[in-house]
């Protein structure tokens, strides 16, 4: 069974930058589409952040230029680094993957940013 492992969240300041990292169990992983999702309280999930193509990658407009993904297939991991965090980035952060028709979520790992 696939699973997906969430890591890195916590408490942080305005400013300051956390990595959050997505671990996937599975031999395909080279060949799974993977992203980053937030939600907070009464919203929807919505996208921060996932590869299309190969090594491209989209963002939200709200995140652009802030936060990088990344993957390293040989762990079998998907990195998100966020940088110059804001308190509108407080949230629970989701990893995704999608292999074939089915659609995978880590349990979420939460970051809170102080003002």
């Amino acid at each position: 069974q696939v699973q997906l492992v969430e890591s890195g969240g916590g408490l942080v300041q305005a400013w300051e930058s956390l990595t959050l990292s997505c671990a996937v169990s599975t031999s395909r992983f080279s060949s799974t589409d993977m992203g980053w999702y937030r939600q907070t309280p009464g919203k929807q999930r919505e996208l921060v952040a996932t590869f299309i193509s190969g090594d491209s990658a989209v963002y939200a407009d709200s995140v652009k230029g802030r936060f990088t993904i990344s993957r390293i297939n040989g762990k079998n991991t998907v990195d998100l680094e966020l940088n110059s965090l804001k308190p509108e980035d407080t949230a629970v952060y989701y990893c995704r993957a999608i292999m074939g028709t089915r659609e995978l979520w880590g349990q979420g790992t939460q970051v809170t940013v102080s003002s």
